[in-house]
């Protein structure tokens, strides 16, 4: 069914967290069909998510927002502080407040839980292989939202950590603040794939940046990429 499963590698282990039974068994069936993805566990809030993490190690965590004893928030940051596996947050509020609070927590990805059954795997596929996943409309939230931060924030302090990048890698910076994928890139600079990938690695090595969504971030508040580019 997946490239993935075809390979031979391992299955991704996923931990569904949301404290309506229904949305997880929900969740559970629609990745059950999937060959290269293996539900290890479900959890009602986020501290039960927290001891499952720990004991199940998964690959990828998804994770609801508003949940009683321990919300999504507060969840992840202790999941990614305990390196307990990557976390995508679901809700079905489309809140600022909650994407931005998701992403400082240290989630490598946000979805709306009206997502495709598809795009909900691809997801895991991509954050479990070490990619960062914003859903379309909320990559546009974010890059709103650090359009205005650019504007009201001048580049002092940011860009003295853009001088530790050589000409090359800010401009694969740039491509990844605008939401260009490796071969993207490698299309725009006329570069092959791993080159870009090698690029990208030496950017988020030389930044101290988990993934690319603090890319993205860390493109507008340095002001690398302006508002209205």
């Amino acid at each position: 069914m997946s490239h993935v499963a075809a390979e031979g590698l391992s299955r991704l282990k996923v931990l569904i967290v949301d404290d309506q039974r229904l949305v997880r068994s929900g969740f559970a069936m629609m990745l059950g069909v999937e060959e290269d993805i293996e539900v290890v566990g479900e959890a009602a809030d986020g501290q039960e998510a927290v001891r499952l993490a720990r004991s199940t190690r998964p690959d990828v965590i998804l994770m609801d927002v508003q949940m009683p004893v321990m919300d999504g928030i507060a969840a992840t940051a202790q999941i990614v502080e305990e390196d307990l596996g990557k976390v995508i947050m679901l809700t079905t509020f489309d809140r600022d407040d909650y994407l931005f609070d998701g992403l400082r927590a240290g989630a490598s990805g946000y979805l709306l839980k009206n997502t495709d059954p598809d795009d909900l795997a691809d997801a895991i596929r991509a954050v479990g292989h070490g990619h960062a996943l914003l859903a379309p409309e909320v990559t546009r939230r974010v890059i709103s939202q650090m359009s205005g931060g650019a504007t009201s924030h001048p580049a002092t302090q940011e860009d003295s950590r853009l001088e530790r990048l050589t000409a090359r890698e800010r401009e694969v910076l740039l491509l990844i603040g605008r939401g260009l994928s490796n071969a993207e890139i490698a299309g725009e600079l006329y570069l092959g794939e791993a080159t870009v990938k090698s690029h990208v690695s030496a950017c988020l090595s030389k930044l101290h940046l988990r993934d690319r969504v603090q890319a993205v971030v860390l493109a507008y508040e340095t002001g690398l990429i302006l508002p209205g580019e």
